[in-house]
């Protein structure tokens, strides 16, 4: 048993738990370089969802073209901006978002200004729970039975947007944005690459101390989250001995019945594992999202998941953490879509009284894909590394238009203000 535990926690800390790279100032390490794309036409539809009685915003809210594999998601005011080919002006998207019912909208519908979206609460009566049918072991066997057939196995190009940022208290010192293309192979993540399509950094290390603070790793952070595809991750037959898992309810979500199963690691084991939320397709027995966090009670053993190398007179403790996973149904098959890592951080200083605390944030979200049927491959020296530490370009952020017909996550109101900041900033050299 103890084995099993230890090659869950090498993979659930190596695999997950984004990593800090730490450097001094002088130690800046260049990497990818953003390259241009051509453009094609399209349409741009923008709205901003919210919760049809309290008016409160819904974030990660899923956005979706109809007869297209054409995504993105609300940001964490509510905000979405698509971009849509202009031979397919003429479908809809289709609003998903956890307790509430689906909303079609025609893309006909929209102006040129933000379209308000009201989205209403799903009360539709739930079946009586079997408690045999619900109970978590049970479910969880069947999720690890049936993720063959419920997930799409074969080779396909996936076009993402990646965003990191990283915030000295509430201002900003670093933020990053790319769109790539994710390779995926049958089955696996092992075998999986990314390939860098345009890319925009600004960082002012004057609000990092003396500091250098990147995050080593990249999209691959994210794409290792994927707990289907990672089978080292967490569903495997050794989870139940480092977990306990309860049934927490029935839910309504994407007009599916969905279990919600709470897990927390056993008391007895030292090792920092996670505690969460699974939410199971009841039919189908499909994961559908995860959201979790890890425990940092063991604060010695958490501190070596996040920090590959630091100054001796830095200690860097983890304050908080926290991971979501989104998984999309598409053609009966089940896909990653979304995945954010949150973490914060406190630097204490040796003789100096005050310390400084971090907040980290990491997303990707899958925009589009496509079959790999050509088999299509791309030379090693062509792929980031998985190392990878995304390269200083401010100017990307001089330019307004820099996406281009590139689907991303619009900013939220504090990253819309930091861009607009490195806008001025720029302007002003």
């Amino acid at each position: 048993m103890e084995s099993n535990k230890n090659k869950l926690s090498q993979g659930l800390g190596a695999l997950l738990a984004s990593c800090m790279y730490i450097v001094v100032f002088l130690l800046i390490q260049p990497s990818a370089v953003a390259q241009d794309q051509e453009s094609t036409d399209f349409n741009e539809y923008k709205g901003i969802i919210v919760d049809g009685k309290t008016k409160k915003a819904l974030e990660y809210a899923s956005v979706s073209v109809s007869n297209s594999n054409i995504s993105t998601i609300s940001n964490l005011d509510g905000v979405f901006l698509i971009k849509v080919p202009l031979a397919l002006k003429n479908e809809k998207v289709t609003i998903t978002y956890l307790g509430y019912k689906n909303k079609m909208i025609p893309l006909s519908s929209f102006d040129d200004g933000v379209m308000k979206i009201n989205m209403d609460e799903s009360f539709e009566k739930l079946p009586d729970v079997n408690l045999v049918e619900a109970d978590p072991i049970s479910v969880l066997k069947k999720v690890i039975s049936k993720k063959k057939l419920n997930s799409y196995s074969d080779p396909i190009i996936e076009k993402a947007f990646y965003r990191e940022s990283i915030k000295k208290r509430r201002t900003y010192a670093s933020l990053s944005e790319a769109v790539v293309d994710v390779y995926k192979r049958e089955r696996g993540t092992q075998g999986d690459y990314v390939v860098l399509n345009k890319s925009r950094k600004s960082t002012d290390y004057k609000k990092i101390d003396t500091l250098v603070i990147k995050l080593q790793g990249g999209p691959y952070n994210n794409l290792s989250m994927d707990m289907i595809r990672n089978q080292d991750l967490f569903f495997s037959p050794d989870m139940f001995e480092v977990y306990k898992f309860t049934f927490d309810k029935m839910i309504n979500m994407d007009n599916r019945n969905v279990y919600v199963i709470d897990f927390v690691q056993r008391p007895s084991i030292i090792e920092p594992f996670y505690r969460g939320k699974l939410y199971i397709d009841t039919e189908s027995f499909a994961l559908v999202k995860t959201v979790f966090s890890l425990n940092l009670k063991n604060l010695d053993k958490a501190k070596k998941f996040f920090v590959k190398k630091k100054p001796q007179n830095a200690d860097v403790t983890p304050l908080d953490t926290k991971y979501i996973v989104d998984y999309k149904q598409i053609n009966g098959k089940w896909h990653y879509s979304y995945s954010r890592i949150e973490l914060s951080f406190k630097i204490n200083w040796d003789k100096k009284l005050f310390n400084s605390i971090y907040h980290v944030a990491i997303e990707m979200a899958i925009t589009d894909w496509e079959d790999n049927d050509q088999n299509i491959t791309v030379k090693n020296r062509d792929r980031m590394r998985k190392n990878v530490i995304l390269t200083d370009q401010t100017s990307g952020f001089a330019d307004p238009e820099f996406w281009g017909e590139l689907n991303v996550i619009e900013p939220d109101k504090s990253i819309d203000n930091a861009i607009k900041k490195i806008q001025r900033n720029y302007n002003k050299q």
